[in-house]
């Protein structure tokens, strides 16, 4: 078993590790992914997919970062509480975006695949560079789920920077 650090704690919820004291040349690899992959795309569409991604993958530090991030870039409270019922919603999201997030559900839950039906809607609002960053963006926030959730990083202490 790992040691733990003075700032864990013990309770089954709480932190198991700090992943970027434990893995920095990791932590910073995956800092940059995330740049890179948001690099094109719309930052309001990017927050909506790191959340949706986030509510699949059960990450409530990532939802929580994501959440406070689509706010403090403008993103209204009724778009934020009907992301987990987009398709219901949808009238609220453009077809871009409903595009943008039925690729994210079906990148997230792979084990299901992603059709064509799912690909080609993406692909039809997104020339190619643009869908590739889109699924590097999908990716991307799917391996820092599975490090959230994995570390049980606890949520509520991410405070968005001034933009």
């Amino acid at each position: 078993m790992g040691r733990m650090t003075t700032s864990e704690s013990t309770s089954p919820h709480g932190p198991r590790m700090s992943f970027a004291h434990a893995a920095p040349a990791v932590y910073k690899a995956m800092i940059q992914l995330d740049a890179a992959a948001r690099q094109g795309l719309e930052p309001s569409l990017t927050e909506l997919v790191k959340i949706r991604a986030s509510q699949i993958n059960h990450c409530a530090f990532c939802i929580d970062m994501h959440i406070k991030d689509a706010r403090a870039a403008g993103e209204s409270e009724e778009r934020i509480y009907l992301l987990n019922a987009w398709e219901e919603a949808a009238g609220v999201y453009t077809e871009k975006e409903q595009a943008a997030l039925a690729l994210t559900e079906a990148v997230t839950v792979l084990p299901e695949g992603v059709s064509d039906e799912v690909y080609d809607r993406a692909a039809k609002h997104f020339e190619e560079q643009e869908l590739a960053q889109l699924i590097a963006l999908i990716f991307t926030i799917n391996a820092w789920n599975r490090i959230g959730v994995t570390t049980r990083k606890v949520p509520g202490s991410y405070k968005p920077t001034a933009g």
